[in-house]
């Protein structure tokens, strides 16, 4: 017998636990509700992130095990230190997020259907707004080629979604986030592992162990300043 997901209310900001997510599909909690900056938040907080298609109810979700990157273990590659080397590009935070949110819904090697809908896209431009959302935009001769964007609760960082138009950009955005990160955070939540992620050191942890490390991140709190847009790589 199939198990019921709980459907969530407009009135009711609370979810149901992470350890009661379906195992198929993987990490599906909770249906419904909206995507009004309290209830993300309160999401985030958890581990909890809403995943889904055009047309389709809102579906949250909490997968185990879960994909994170050890910010002191993120892989570099021989050619991409050429690359970062050659100090071809400018990397910069939080001074272009509606560029790289749409770039993301947008990108030019996506072949499937975005999941970055025009109600994500609202929702996490107001996240920013009220400075929880955040990007990270590379930069080559004045021009966005790269970058990505997600949501960080104090030291917590989770990953949404990431873009290039030139070879190894969204790479050198995850090596200067990592950078960035490092002294306050253990992980970068990355939430499903892909190819990609699992290239840069992405690995796989349990829901213990990331709900661990995930609540520890939030209690780092970082200085006023440290979200301000600025050159940081």
């Amino acid at each position: 017998m199939s198990k019921a997901l709980p459907w969530l209310t407009a009135d009711c900001l609370s979810f149901p636990s992470p350890d009661s997510a379906l195992s198929d599909p993987n990490g599906l909690l909770a249906i419904g509700g909206d995507l009004s900056a309290k209830r993300l938040i309160t999401a985030y907080q958890l581990g909890i992130f809403p995943w889904f298609n055009q047309g389709e109810p809102i579906l949250w979700w909490s997968p185990s095990p879960r994909a994170v990157i050890p910010v002191d273990a993120l892989y570099i590659n021989r050619s991409l230190k050429k690359v970062i080397n050659k100090q071809l590009y400018t990397v910069t935070l939080n001074q272009a997020f509606d560029q790289v949110i749409h770039m993301c819904a947008d990108a030019p090697f996506r072949k499937e259907g975005t999941w970055i809908n025009q109600q994500m896209l609202d929702a996490y431009t107001n996240l920013h707004r009220l400075g929880y959302a955040h990007s990270i935009e590379v930069w080559h001769n004045q021009q966005l080629v790269g970058g990505l964007y997600g949501v960080a609760i104090n030291g917590a960082f989770s990953g949404e979604s990431m873009f290039y138009i030139k070879d190894n950009a969204s790479k050198i955005a995850l090596v200067a986030l990592s950078k960035l990160l490092k002294p306050h955070a253990q992980y970068i939540d990355c939430q499903i592992l892909n190819p990609f992620l699992a290239a840069m050191g992405c690995i796989e942890i349990s829901q213990s162990e990331f709900q661990t490390a995930h609540q520890q991140a939030q209690k780092k709190q970082l200085t006023p300043y440290f979200w301000q847009p600025r050159i940081i790589f």
